[in-house]
């Protein structure tokens, strides 16, 4: 009887190898139990078969994993957990520094220290060093850095 248990191990490694492959890639736990569960049978079948039935064994393994591993890898396969669509939306990016240093706003939101102000008629986020200023007071551009306006109460 240890062909039978021989023949269990090669195949339960074999669906876990094609689990791995084709229902659920990338999780590798499955693979490697596969693996092993083949690598142990393919031994066993070595040790109480003798080596011809051994040589069997091991071809016909390496044969069905490969193929197992082609029908999984290709790319009609690979379609269904791969991401395939192309995203082509831009962002208008509003990190404009055409707010000179001086330039003078009415906060629209009190500043904590982030908030709104309105520049005209541009509306726009803008951050203080720290200080709390209230809703609808004057401010003043103290300067651009980076991507943020950074005023102070006028």
């Amino acid at each position: 009887m240890p062909w039978l248990s021989i023949a269990m191990l090669l195949l339960f490694g074999l669906l876990f190898l094609a689990a791995e492959v084709i229902f659920i890639p990338g999780t590798t736990v499955v693979g490697l139990v596969g693996f092993v569960l083949l690598a142990v049978g393919i031994w066993m079948g070595y040790r109480d078969l003798g080596t011809p039935l051994g040589h069997y064994a091991l071809v016909t393994v390496a044969l069905v994993a490969g193929l197992i591993v082609y029908v999984g890898l290709r790319p009609k396969n690979l379609s269904r957990v791969a991401l395939t669509s192309v995203n082509n939306a831009s962002v208008d990016d509003v990190r404009r520094a055409d707010m000179p240093p001086g330039t003078l706003g009415r906060t629209l939101s009190a500043l904590r220290p982030a908030g709104t102000v309105l520049f005209g008629a541009e509306r726009r986020e803008v951050v203080t060093r720290g200080e709390f200023v209230a809703a609808g007071s004057d401010v003043r551009v103290l300067a651009i850095e980076q991507n943020r306006i950074v005023v102070a109460a006028a």
